[in-house]
């Protein structure tokens, strides 16, 4: 039995920050995941924008130790503006301004990931796929029919803005409950303590003049 793992950084991310209000530590996961899960490789899927030196630090250091890291940098698109409408309740006359929606970064790695999971997808295998994204049902699907066992790392609750969808999608939901012992749903707010940054920690260290 081998056990491989596949972090979609941009998804796994949004979940941790926008919804469950912690930021990862991509070293404390890489770490937990050797020495805890015995995963024999761990593989990371950045993205970067460019100039952003800090984040290239981050995941160099992991490369370091081990981890194999398929960067790709952002892209931004600009969302569609807004039109708001407004009418005079005592003239009917229309007054509309237009709202900046602003940009929108955006880096899709799912193409590298699916690559990745694809090789080893074998029989016996242990797959450990960090993402809620549904555009991953098809290969999760194809990976428990080809007799590996899937770990879906992500998270259920519903989005702060949004009563009725959460990062973790239906189609994934369904495959769940389709392959109850080939596809595994796992809380990543389970693992919080483990793999979450600790800005404490950090505070103090530049305080004292450097990091441990």
């Amino acid at each position: 039995m081998k056990r491989y793992a596949f972090i979609d950084v941009q998804n796994t991310e949004t979940t941790t920050l926008k919804v469950l209000g912690f930021e990862v530590d991509h070293q404390k996961l890489y770490l937990y995941l050797k020495e805890r899960w015995f995963c024999e490789k761990v593989f990371f899927y950045p993205g970067t924008e460019y100039g952003d030196v800090e984040r290239e630090n981050i995941f160099k250091k992991i490369s370091e130790i081990g981890g194999i890291v398929r960067p790709k940098y952002y892209y931004k698109y600009k969302n569609k503006d807004k039109l708001n409408v407004v009418s005079c309740p005592q003239c009917n006359t229309q007054f509309s301004n237009k709202v900046d929606m602003g940009y929108t970064w955006k880096c899709n790695c799912d193409v590298e990931m699916t690559i990745d999971i694809l090789e080893h997808c074998r029989e016996n295998a242990e797959l450990l796929i960090f993402t809620g994204d549904g555009d991953f049902g098809s290969l999760v699907e194809k990976a428990a029919i080809d007799k590996s066992k899937v770990f879906l790392i992500s998270n259920m609750q519903k989005t702060y803005n949004n009563l009725t969808n959460s990062r973790f999608a239906k189609k994934l939901k369904l495959l769940v409950e389709k392959y109850p012992e080939k596809v595994i749903y796992v809380d990543i707010n389970d693992w919080k303590m483990r793999v979450k940054k600790d800005f404490k920690q950090n505070e103090n260290a530049v305080q004292a003049g450097g990091f441990e």
